[in-house]
């Protein structure tokens, strides 16, 4: 009997698991939180016995099981996941828990009290830090024991260094199981809507993000220099996370946060942050709090697009990145062809927010849209992928995709003006027979997208830019001109007016637009610098025009 008591060591698969936000959920109401997380440590009971786990601990608002097959413990996270989505649809969206999960296979030394040690429970608590709310981490062990046992589609996360663990251990994210879905839930949402029952799986996607970027989430440590705050408003469009479960329409989720971007960027007194820099977070855990201080500005608007047949659900939350606190959110659940009333609808709501008024205090929108056609719109963000590739092919994809959207509407301004990149790309890099016809086939596309929307900021910068190498620079200058008043706020553009000046007689204004563009755009592209290094060579300034110039690669 004496020996019964002694440590005994094994191979076993530790489940380590996490209740997110519940800090934030106790410091708002206590008495509904003890209840909601009590309800879920029953289903973790429930569900880890039938796998034939044995729950070790269940310290504060999180749960310990330790299992003797991990292909169980994988099944078992993956339905723990499902049920709490299930269970969360029936709570108001601030009361909803979401659990992060990660599963470690390794050794363990298990006392005679029940208790576990070892390195196969101190990964299994860093990696279930690692998922999202509402998510599966699991190590590479558990990934090579289980790939070819079951129906998982898993995202390398790379090697992660663990503290007290000497050698980095390998992470991998669980993006969908058909034993029960961990992070995207399309069969389950999409067998709700054929029973009709949308109501019960409303908001759940909003709840888990909500979760992932929550206030009560650990703060990043600050950095070393943040960013001054300018005066007015400011905002940053943090991407917006596909919940499709197909990572190949990501186009279309980055395609939503980029028009966002550019309508939000069309007010006068807004101050927005460039796409490039905002899209530097794709795919990271988020505080907002530090892309408030990396990026300087005041507020942040992250959400998620989820996309089912011919259903579109959207989820938007405003977000004092100052104090963490959620200011607005708003879910819509709308027809895939209401995709460009949806966006309105989150862009006005935005200036609302935030109190912004609009020039000459007119209430009409400040923007407006260059297609009403849903398959252009697809075909133009998928030419924008292609285009972001940057090599031969892609951009000679990317033309013909750009080509079709006009194909389909021959009013679609912007496909005019990235259709008329792709001609001035393939010149400049020799990858057409001649550049000059080039150029020339980009310029008459710019020249059409303004002759139809007049208040097209982009395809004036476009002009601008491509009059240069065919020398005509009067128009060019014209065409900048119109540009900066049309779209003051854009970085992209401008960069591309300061370039235009820069060439043009007017380096110091060029200097002062590029350093403004580069605030809003603090992750810049490399020509950035070049349009800056131009700015300070023709200003005078060439000892700070060369370290500007080497920057641009």
């Amino acid at each position: 009997m004496q020996a019964d008591k002694e440590p005994r060591r094994k191979l076993a698969a530790i489940l380590s698991a996490d209740a997110a936000g519940y800090s934030r959920l106790m410091g708002e109401d206590e008495v509904a939180t003890v209840a909601t997380l009590n309800t879920y440590r029953e289903v973790f009971a429930q569900l880890i016995s039938q796998h034939q786990g044995r729950v070790v601990d269940t310290a504060g608002d999180s749960v310990l099981a330790m299992f003797d097959s991990v292909v169980e413990a994988v099944q078992c996270a993956a339905e723990l996941q499902q049920e709490l989505l299930a269970k969360n649809a029936s709570l108001p969206e601030a009361r909803r828990m979401a659990f992060r999960v990660g599963v470690n296979l390794g050794d363990v030394i298990e006392q005679a009290d029940g208790s576990i040690y070892g390195d196969g429970v101190n990964i299994a608590a860093p990696l279930q830090a690692l998922a999202d709310p509402g998510g599966i981490c699991i190590s590479g062990m558990v990934y090579e024991s289980v790939k070819s046992r079951l129906p998982l589609t898993c995202e390398s996360l790379g090697k992660k260094a663990m503290k007290n663990i000497a050698e980095p251990v390998e992470v991998f994210r669980v993006l969908h199981s058909n034993t029960g879905t961990a992070r995207v839930r399309n069969k389950t949402w999409r067998g709700a809507l054929a029973l009709g029952g949308l109501v019960l799986v409303a908001g759940v996607g909003f709840a888990i993000w909500q979760a992932k970027h929550s206030p009560s989430t650990p703060d990043q440590p600050v950095p070393a220099t943040a960013l001054k705050l300018p005066e007015g408003p400011s905002i940053a469009v943090l991407p917006f996370q596909n919940m499709s479960g197909k990572p190949d329409e990501d186009w279309f989720s980055d395609g939503m946060t980029e028009t966002l971007i550019t309508d939000l960027s069309r007010l006068n007194n807004l101050f927005v942050i460039a796409r490039n820099s905002t899209f530097v977070y794709k795919g990271k855990p988020i505080d907002v709090r530090r892309v408030g201080q990396e990026l300087g500005v005041r507020y942040v608007l992250e959400g998620s697009v989820q996309r089912a047949n011919d259903l579109l659900r959207v989820n938007a939350q405003l977000i004092d990145a100052q104090s963490g606190r959620h200011l607005w959110a708003e879910r819509y659940d709308r027809k895939l062809a209401d995709v460009f009333k949806i966006q309105d609808d989150i862009t006005q709501r935005i200036v609302t927010e935030l109190d912004v008024k609009l020039l000459g205090g007119e209430q009409a929108r400040a923007w407006r849209k260059t297609t009403r056609n849903r398959q252009a719109y697809d075909l133009f963000l998928k030419g924008r992928e292609h285009h972001d590739r940057f090599t031969r092919e892609d951009m000679a994809k990317a033309q013909s995709l750009h080509q079709q959207a006009l194909d389909l509407d021959p009013k679609f301004g912007m496909a005019m003006v990235w259709l008329g990149w792709t001609h001035v790309i393939q010149g400049d890099s020799g990858w057409s027979s001649d550049s000059r016809e080039s150029y020339l086939k980009a310029v008459a596309l710019a020249r059409r997208a303004v002759a139809i929307d007049p208040t097209l900021g982009d395809a004036y910068a476009a002009l601008s830019q491509w009059l240069l190498p065919l020398e005509k620079y009067p128009e060019a200058i014209t065409a900048a001109d119109r540009a900066l008043a049309l779209s003051p706020n854009q970085a992209d553009t401008l960069a591309l007016i300061g370039q235009t000046f820069a060439l043009n007689g007017r380096a110091v204004e060029a200097v002062t637009l590029v350093e403004r563009a580069l605030r809003l755009n603090p992750f810049p592209s490399d020509w950035y610098f070049g349009a800056l290094g131009d700015g300070l060579l023709f200003a005078n300034r060439a000892e700070e025009a060369l370290p500007a110039h080497h920057k641009c690669v």
